[in-house]
């Protein structure tokens, strides 16, 4: 068995060789072996590889100098695995590149014959070429992954959502079929293919022609602390024409809830999420959000007549909180569960409500409830307990853009309940509003951890507490309204989740966007109200 990354590497090569070639995944949780090896801040997807490597006692590995961190992992492994090859890969695939990319796999071949002291066939590449002949199937609705890999089980998730055929453009993505001609020089002619397909976003080869008008859509993986997929997806963003989601994942979360939630409403919205269409019926539907700090239910009638809620907190096992919101909300309106036409579930526990017919991302929920209370909103922001989200409608309520701060309490009601433990002050202290100031005092930080620090040092200096708590207003204010800056600014505006009760979060906002926020009299259930919608609605 030999590893290997990246697509160029002369994987049908290893397989004359009677070798079984392994791509080497670095989702890996933990990297504490590969870090006592490498440094601690080297990229992420270098350090999941040298796990992987270090986990399976792989022997045998060939790399591709395609950047930094993969000839830093060479440097590592070259002491520490029996056969390490590090092919130069060429940035172009012009009549010089094709020469200097022939040479470089002529030199693998001969290193691999001498550590395996075996001969190679180039019948037997041959014959594996053939079988991988190009055959390549058109599909007139697609969405688009770009960028740096994903995990195959997300990409899997990804084609098992949507009714879109899904194109793998990511660093391995592409399906590996030739189309040889030139059989005088087989290596030559392997090498030019090699080079021609889908180019890495690291070749300086134009990339705009995997863009095109039959793409539905684009999913661009980057990677964190990796400049090189940000400038291309900056670029992207700029001049692309269809809807363009941008993910960030650093292989130890590529599967987590936030990345999936984002997927799934880019889908939803985009209208190829995969949804068993459903008939109206006459009853009574119910919206279950199964959130990080609460869970909410909301039951409407066929009227859209809101006939009851609850709201209670998640607590550490939210299929029980799930079950115990609505048997509030049943009996609070006198209903039972035989009573309930369908049910459907959003918010990051949606997956583990038993009960529910369907599933919504809270993305779209949200922006179906808030437009309901006012079809005027074009723009929800939405401040929960462990995420920040901002939602773009168009004029028919329908979701056309987001952006979420997640994996970061950073401007969230967990930042609030945690600075209010810091201040010795309840949350509803801290939800007052402070106009008037002795002191204007600016947070600098919007870690959590920092910000306590930072709380910590003020408090000791004596400031004010009511100066204290409306610089923290402003700070989460500040967070809010970046996120609002990033789709771009257009009212009307509604806020949502449990921080909007928070009224001097509301003042700063409001100060900031220079424009007054609508807060619907439960700011809560706004998500569950638009997963009871869809319930009723049936699409």
């Amino acid at each position: 068995m030999i590893g290997y990354i990246c697509k160029y590497t002369p994987v049908e090569i290893i397989e004359a060789f009677g070798e079984k070639p392994v791509r080497l995944d670095p989702g890996y949780k933990s990297h504490q072996r590969a870090e006592a090896l490498i440094h601690s801040n080297m990229c992420s997807f270098a350090k999941g590889v040298l796990e992987n490597i270090i986990e399976n006692n792989i022997e045998e590995v060939v790399l591709t100098a395609c950047c930094d961190s993969i000839k830093r992992l060479y440097d590592v492994l070259k002491d520490k695995v029996k056969f390490i090859h590090l092919l130069d890969l060429p940035r172009k695939k012009d009549p010089l590149a094709i020469d200097l990319f022939y040479n470089e796999i002529i030199e693998f071949i001969e290193a691999y014959q001498a550590f395996k002291n075996k001969s190679f066939d180039e019948e037997s590449l041959l014959k594996i070429l053939e079988s991988k002949s190009f055959n390549k199937e058109e599909s007139a609705e697609s969405i688009a992954i770009l960028g740096a890999r994903l995990k195959d089980d997300v990409i899997e998730k990804i084609r098992n959502s949507c009714t879109a055929n899904v194109i793998n453009f990511t660093c391995t993505g592409e399906e590996r079929v030739f189309n040889i001609e030139a059989k005088d020089n087989l290596l030559k002619s392997y090498a030019e293919s090699l080079l021609n397909l889908t180019p890495c976003m690291r070749m300086a080869e134009d990339r705009s022609k995997l863009i095109n008008k039959e793409l539905k859509g684009i999913i661009y993986n980057t990677i964190k602390f990796c400049d090189f997929y940000s400038y291309e997806y900056a670029e992207l963003k700029s001049r692309a024409d269809i809807p363009l989601l941008k993910i960030e994942t650093d292989y130890n979360d590529s599967n987590s809830g936030q990345i999936l939630t984002r997927i799934d409403a880019f889908l939803e919205s985009t209208g190829i999420k995969k949804m068993e269409k459903q008939k109206a019926k006459k009853g009574y539907f119910v919206g279950v959000d199964s959130g990080s700090t609460s869970t909410n239910v909301v039951i409407i009638d066929e009227n859209k007549n809101i006939i009851s809620y609850s709201i209670i907190p998640t607590g550490p096992k939210a299929l029980e909180s799930a079950f115990e919101a609505f048997e509030i909300a049943l009996n609070s309106a006198g209903l039972q569960k035989k009573d309930i036409t369908s049910i459907v579930a959003t918010g990051y526990g949606r997956v583990s409500i038993p009960f529910a017919d369907r599933i919504v991302t809270e993305i779209t929920c949200h922006g179906k409830g808030a437009f309901f209370i006012d079809n005027a909103i074009r723009t929800v922001i939405d401040i929960g307990g462990q995420d920040s989200k901002v939602i773009r409608l168009d004029d028919n309520g329908n979701v056309i853009d987001f952006v979420m701060n997640d994996k970061c309490s950073a401007g969230t009601g967990r930042f609030l309940e945690v600075m209010a433990r810091t201040l010795g002050v309840s949350i509803e202290e801290m939800a007052k509003v402070h106009k008037e100031v002795k002191e204007n005092i600016t947070i600098t930080s919007m870690c959590t951890v920092f910000a306590e620090s930072e709380i910590i040092s003020l408090i000791a200096q004596n400031k004010d507490q009511r100066d204290i708590i409306h610089a923290l207003n402003k700070a989460v204010a500040s967070k809010a309204v970046s996120l609002v800056d990033r789709i771009g600014r257009e009212g009307k505006y509604m806020m949502t989740g449990g921080v909007a009760k928070n009224q001097g979060v509301v003042y700063a906002i409001e100060s900031r966007l220079g424009e007054k926020l609508i807060i619907p009299f439960e700011p809560q259930i706004i998500g569950a109200l638009g997963a009871a919608l869809i319930s009723l609605e049936g699409k």
